[in-house]
Parts: C-alpha cells; sequence; structure tokens
C-alpha cells in the first residue's frame, strides 16, 4: 500500500454504473479560531467565491461530509459521505452510504472511496468484486470530471469549480453550526472537457465562507439526461476541522480488481 499523510495545517448514467447500480428506482461547521466574521462591509461577492479553492489549499486539509441527493420522475434518492481530504496532494478518503431501495430495503454495504490526482478507488463496490478487491476508474475518462460519478463530489472539484463564479450576490450572514459565514449565490460554467456530460452547460450554487476565506459549506446543482430522462442532482459538500490529519492508503496494482464489473 501506497501511505501519504498529512497533518498540517475528485454524468449522467455514470451515476448509477459506478455507485448505485440500479437504485435509482451530519453537517459540521468550519469552527476553529478566528472563524468569527467581523462587522463591516462585506469584500467584492466574486473576488471571494473565486478564491475558495487557493484558501482551502492555505489550510491544508479538513473534515468533510458531502450529500447527493438525485431526482428523477417521481424518484429521490440522497448519498452521504464523511471522511477526510487533503487539498494540497488533492487525495482524501470517503465512506459512502447507499440509501434504501424502492421497497425500503436497505443499500449496499458502505464504500470506501480514495481520491487521488487523476482516479477514484472504490472498495465495495458490489456485484462481482470481490470483497479485498478495489475498483479504479481512471477519471479523465469520465464525461463528468468525477463531479458527480462516485456518489460524492471530490471536495477540491467542487471548490475548484467556483474558480468561474459568475453573476455572484452577497446573500448576508448566517450561522452554520454555531461558526457565523458569509453566503454567496451565483453560478459557474462547466469547464469544456466534462459540459458534454451534463445536459446544462452552467451550474447554480450556494457558498458558505468563513472569515478566513475557506469554503465552509457549498450547494451546486447539475442537470443531466439519462435514457432520454431529466436528472437533477445536488451535490452538497460541508467542510471542517481545517488542518486534520489525513491518511490516504493507495492500493497495490494486485489490489485493482480487473475483472467484468457488473452493474
Amino acid at each position: 500500500m501506497v501511505v501519504q499523510r498529512h497533518g498540517a495545517g475528485r454524468a449522467g448514467a455514470m451515476v448509477t454504473a459506478a455507485v448505485v447500480g440500479g437504485v435509482i428506482a451530519a453537517a459540521a461547521g468550519c469552527g476553529g479560531a478566528g472563524a468569527e466574521i467581523t462587522s463591516g462591509p462585506a469584500p467584492d461577492p466574486a473576488a471571494v467565491v473565486r478564491t475558495v479553492a487557493d484558501r482551502l489549499v492555505a489550510a491544508g486539509s479538513s473534515q468533510a461530509t458531502t450529500s447527493m441527493e438525485m431526482a428523477t420522475g417521481g424518484t429521490r434518492v440522497t448519498i452521504r459521505g464523511r471522511g477526510t481530504y487533503d487539498f494540497r496532494r488533492r487525495t482524501g478518503e470517503l465512506t459512502v452510504i447507499l440509501p434504501q431501495d424502492a421497497k425500503g430495503t436497505p443499500g449496499r454495504l458502505p464504500i470506501t472511496e480514495l481520491f487521488a490526482p487523476g482516479a477514484l478507488y472504490m472498495k465495495n463496490r458490489g456485484a462481482g468484486v470481490p470483497a479485498d478487491k478495489w475498483v479504479r476508474v481512471d477519471t479523465a475518462t469520465l464525461a463528468d470530471g468525477n463531479l458527480v460519478t462516485g456518489g460524492a463530489t471530490d471536495p477540491y472539484a467542487a471548490a475548484e469549480l467556483l474558480r468561474g463564479a459568475q453573476g455572484v450576490t452577497y446573500v448576508g450572514e448566517e450561522s452554520l453550526a454555531g461558526v457565523r459565514v458569509r453566503h454567496y449565490r451565483g453560478s459557474a460554467p462547466l469547464p469544456a472537457k466534462v459540459a458534454k456530460g451534463f445536459s446544462r452547460a452552467t451550474v447554480p450554487f450556494d457558498a458558505y465562507v468563513d472569515e478566513a476565506g475557506r469554503l465552509c459549506k457549498v450547494r451546486e446543482q447539475f442537470s443531466y439526461v439519462n435514457q432520454g430522462r431529466p436528472v437533477a442532482v445536488a451535490s452538497t459538500t460541508l467542510l471542517s476541522g481545517f488542518g486534520a490529519a489525513v491518511t490516504v492508503r493507495l492500493p497495490q496494482a494486485r489490489d485493482i480488481f480487473d475483472g467484468k464489473i457488473q452493474p
């Protein structure tokens, strides 16, 4: 196993194919010292939002909680994840919980997801994959750039999307888990290389930023077409505990499943 450690202060039909199978049929604030917003006029909204990715890199790492809601027709499912993320190395680990099926039967075992530059690793992937093997997905081959494919948006990818924020407005100050944050709203264009995976080229968002410019929460709304049906996806990422220790153990080649993956 390759061990990476950091303790200082990563659309379409792929969603169901990679994580949920046939399913479509906890929040924490920023916290930490100096996270209270002082009085006075808010800075330029667009400038604040466009730099949150850089501020996260400066923070180094954090705990992460994710939620992905998908709706098509009259069916709505939610996939939840929790773990840690290293913004400097762009590596992280989440435990992803699948929803119950339409009959109320619990979903499969939690999926362990490892994020790494250019790759997504999944364990407990489901039918056809041995329990001790990982599935590796080359994110460069995904039409959505792994914004929704894994059932959890890569925290850094969620923040980096905001670099192109436009039409940003300042909504006001709010309390997030007891911490004062500034709420911004706008939209961001999808990069050309992943826009083809969605039916809408822009992503409406709500971003919540602390005094240090760190992104504490972001909700992004994606839209794509799956087998001719519109699918709405709302991805929410909450970040807290900045500077948290992050240990990511990447699988070695012998641990990677190279057989056929069943849907």
